[in-house]
């Protein structure tokens, strides 16, 4: 007989042909078997029992189908992959029905020795038999073995990819809806109500987050957090289930290896989308080559200007339009100036020592500025636009460039 079984010479061939009217007999053997030749090795608790037994029943049938000579042994053996990806689909695990393959192949072979008792086969071609027949069981448990892995690495992909549309849905604010709150809540493993500090990070062209191992750092100390890869961004979810925010932050600061910024909420998974769209546009104020981990509240005024580009491009146009058409050693003068002043609270006296100049050249140049945009530069509001105009030319991107 070949190693595969099908060899037209074996005189055990007739005695497996014979077995498959009778593979019910052997089905109900390999059934009692499995619940009691050790029954923890073989759990089947989520496969109702007439599936497990039609299963065991095209198994055993495929072997003997094998044997007999009515097939040729395949590496793809479609009996065995599909009983393969059933299982997987049904969660049991590839060692149990792994084990249930070597059990139905000693069911199999006890049956052709009871046959063969009276048949005057010598006992080499038994022998060969034997070694043919758990070649064939060990094929159909590669063949089983391979589709079971493969329909496992689709699952893990669909559940990637299910869990990635549930955390798109949270970021676009539907889970204000209570019902899908929940729902996401629940399959997202997150709690629906509570503080949450969401994360925003730059992701390279590699593939690279501004974050190294974040969702491991956490877990270090005992912090949950999910972890979503969109097209340019990592994005991070954790609730704080007690946790301060600065702890979470003082944890993930030292992971950055590029720009990342946060934004919290109190009011829960509902108010998640909100906290994304704050620290996206946290992030989206941070230089290019910045490297750090920057809450929103560190960020306030720059978050502002980016989040209404028509008004900050006016707010600049009126305060700093015509210094910035000057030249640009003149402008950087006036700019320079312009900045001291502000940091010194408006005293010319302290911006001219951050300055290293004299008092009445700073006065000069502050009459010259007034002058270009045809403005007074005292009162608040003055001190507030000025503030913020300067702070809008320092954004990063063209529209408030210099």
């Amino acid at each position: 007989m070949g190693a595969d079984g099908s060899a037209t010479t074996s005189p055990v061939r007739p005695i497996a042909a014979a077995w498959l009217a009778d593979v019910d007999v052997l089905t109900d053997r390999l059934m009692s078997a499995i619940f009691t030749d050790n029954p923890e090795w073989t759990d089947y608790g989520p496969v109702p029992r007439e599936d497990l037994r039609d299963g065991s029943r095209r198994y055993l049938t495929r072997v003997l189908e094998i044997l007999g000579g009515a097939r040729s042994m395949a590496v793809d053996d479609d009996v065995a992959a599909q009983i393969g990806r059933q299982r997987a689909e049904q969660g049991v695990s590839l060692e149990v029905i792994l084990r249930t393959f070597r059990l139905g192949g000693r069911i199999v072979w006890e049956a052709l020795l009871e046959r063969a008792s009276g048949a005057e086969i010598e006992p080499g071609a038994i022998g060969a038999t034997a070694t043919a027949m758990w070649t064939v069981v060990d094929g159909l448990s590669s063949a089983l073995s391979t589709s079971y892995r493969q329909a496992q690495l689709e699952r893990l992909r669909g559940d990637e990819q299910h869990k990635h549309a549930l955390v798109e849905e949270v970021l676009a604010g539907r889970a204000m809806d209570g019902g899908f709150g929940q729902r996401v809540a629940d399959q997202l493993e997150l709690p629906v109500g509570g503080g949450y500090l969401v994360v925003v990070a730059d992701l390279g062209a590699d593939g690279s987050a501004a974050l190294r191992n974040p969702q491991t750092a956490l877990a270090a100390v005992g912090v949950r957090s999910v972890w979503h890869v969109r097209a340019d961004t990592l994005v991070g979810l954790i609730p704080l289930n007690g946790h301060d925010v600065q702890f979470v932050l003082d944890r993930l600061g030292p992971l950055a290896r590029g720009r990342a910024a946060a934004a919290s909420t109190s009011r829960g998974l509902a108010d998640v989308g909100l906290a994304h769209r704050l620290a996206a546009v946290a992030l989206g104020t941070l230089p290019t080559g910045t490297v750090g981990l920057v809450p929103i509240e560190d960020r306030y005024p720059e978050s502002l200007l980016l989040s209404e580009p028509e008004l900050c491009r006016r707010l600049v146009r009126t305060w700093l339009g015509p210094i910035l058409d000057l030249p640009a050693r003149e402008r950087d003068l006036l700019l320079e100036t312009l900045a001291g002043w502000l940091d010194a609270d408006r005293s010319a006296g302290a911006a001219a020592t951050l300055l290293y100049c004299h008092r009445n050249t700073v006065l000069n140049r502050l009459q010259r500025i007034s002058t270009l945009v045809g403005r007074d530069l005292s009162g608040r509001q003055a001190y507030v636009e000025l503030s913020l105009a300067l702070t809008a030319i320092g954004l990063p991107g063209d529209a408030f460039s210099r």
